[in-house]
């Protein structure tokens, strides 16, 4: 009897991640060049990102040049 409870609960929690999914506004590109941006505030979120990005990159270089 529990497992159909938690399978419920397990149903319910999928179906309210999809419904919060969807309500989620689609992804935005990148701007491929700089000069497409006008905001500073977008401008500076894309140059966070791209930070990050390379980031995550060297590190991973990194490691594996230490093997």
């Amino acid at each position: 009897m529990v497992r159909n409870e938690e399978k419920a609960q397990s149903m319910l929690n999928r179906f309210i991640a999809l419904k919060a999914e969807e309500k989620k506004k689609p992804k935005e590109r990148r701007p491929f060049l700089a000069s497409e941006c006008r905001d500073l505030a977008e401008a500076e979120k894309w140059r966070q990102q791209i930070m990050r990005e390379i980031g995550r990159k060297v590190a991973r270089d990194s490691e594996r040049g230490s093997r």
